[in-house]
């Protein structure tokens, strides 16, 4: 009987290997270039640990699957820098007190971990994470340039800078994800996210989209536009980043100020960009989404948690009688 030679095979199977070494080049490359543009330093393996504790959140949370758009967390963090800076007592316990004007990407850096660790971290590393922002807090205080005096771990000034985050992470998720959230889930996210702000030391913060965005509304009268905030919006215009970035910064960048409310828009006398302006730039975005959703499905700091949950401990656990 005729047997075909076996060179196809070969070439198949050195085909599907060559791909493969393709793909997780690729893979890693697209990790350099995000490790590059926010200045991230952690190792997403910290999160494979402790066996089968879900954190403050769990699977199955709005906020692991929120969190986990790299391009909407970048956006929103960008967009609720630049709320924060309207804030004259917000942005004056970061202008005294850190380094972001000339270490930016550093200060987002940390922001980044504080929301992976509180995210998707076991539960002490969570509370350890709000444990240390909390002793931070306690130690900023300071006078502002009209001479009244600022605390950091003021409840009210803490639920702004909540308000900001989170409505500024949901909404950019929900334009540039390619799975946005049901009116329920997205109040599950700020229900969720409460339970982090209220250990920060807020109060009376929302369970629901509608009272958050009522909140962060209703804090209109104590906002103003100075010399401070126009530095805030220069140097988020001018993100630093290598010129091979660029094109991707420019773009979240340009997405950052489309998704400040119209109000918050007004205050900073800026326009908001034309219809077509904002569908070019959302497809461009949803589609670098959806590439780094892939290169990060097996090994971001979502995917090392939800290994985290399968461990055999976990599952040991789950089988035993009375569990």
């Amino acid at each position: 009987m005729f047997q075909p030679p076996p060179f196809p095979n070969a070439l198949n199977a050195w085909a599907s290997q060559f791909k493969g070494e393709v793909s997780d080049r690729l893979k890693t490359l697209m990790g350099e270039r995000v490790r590059a543009i926010t200045g991230a330093t952690g190792d997403a393996r910290d999160f494979l640990q402790p066996a089968g504790d879900p954190g403050l959140f769990g699977p199955d949370s709005a906020a692991w699957q929120v969190h986990a758009h790299f391009v909407a967390m970048m956006t929103g963090g960008l967009s609720s820098l630049l709320l924060q800076a309207l804030h004259p007592r917000a942005l004056a316990a970061v202008w005294d007190h850190s380094s972001f004007r000339t270490q930016l990407q550093a200060r987002l850096g940390r922001t980044a971990f504080f929301v992976a660790a509180t995210t998707y971290g076991g539960t002490a590393a969570a509370l350890h994470a709000i444990e240390r922002v909390n002793r931070i807090h306690a130690n900023i205080r300071g006078t502002l340039p009209d001479g009244k005096p600022y605390v950091a771990n003021e409840p009210e000034l803490i639920r702004w800078v909540h308000l900001g985050e989170t409505t500024s992470f949901l909404r950019a998720y929900q334009d540039l994800s390619l799975q946005p959230l049901g009116n329920p889930r997205q109040d599950q996210y700020f229900a969720e996210m409460a339970q982090v702000g209220q250990r920060l030391g807020a109060t009376d913060l929302p369970v629901t989209r509608h009272q958050a965005l009522t909140q962060l509304q209703d804090f209109q009268a104590d906002l103003l536009v100075d010399d401070r905030t126009r530095e805030i919006i220069r140097l988020v215009e001018n993100y630093p980043c290598a010129p091979l970035d660029r094109p991707l910064v420019t773009l979240i960048v340009k997405s950052a100020f489309q998704m400040l409310p119209d109000w918050a828009l007004a205050l900073l006398e800026r326009p908001r960009s034309c219809a077509l302006e904002q569908q070019a730039v959302r497809a461009a975005l949803q589609g670098a989404g959806a590439s780094l959703s892939w290169a990060f499905k097996d090994t971001g700091v979502a995917a090392q948690a939800r290994q985290r949950m399968q461990a055999p401990a976990f599952r040991a656990a789950e089988s035993s009688p009375g569990t």
